[in-house]
């Protein structure tokens, strides 16, 4: 868990978890630690990609399609979520192949 995340890492949640919607936000279970976590709309929006492999740029270049914010702002916002989710269990990261 040591690799640094860039925009190239792939990641992906956790099959080791549950969640379910609460209205635009969500509630994630981690089944190994039996801790609950909470997230906001945006939160939900990344965790709802995170069902399937997807590369941070991939998720970055989603929320900006969907939000108004400048790209600077989305990385450092969404490595810092990434951040926390992976020292909490709920994403894995897996190498990017080489291109």
């Amino acid at each position: 868990m040591s690799a640094k995340l860039s925009l190239q890492s792939i990641v992906s949640a956790v099959p080791s978890q549950v969640s379910c919607a609460l209205g635009d936000e969500s509630a994630v279970l981690n089944l190994e630690s039996a801790v609950y976590y909470g997230l906001n709309p945006v939160g939900t929006k990344v965790w709802n990609l995170l069902r399937q492999p997807l590369t941070i740029r991939q998720l970055r270049d989603a929320l900006l399609e969907e939000y108004e914010v400048e790209t600077e702002q989305c990385e450092r916002d969404l490595f810092a979520l990434l951040e926390k989710m992976r020292t909490e269990g709920l994403i894995q990261l897996q190498t990017a192949a080489a291109t």
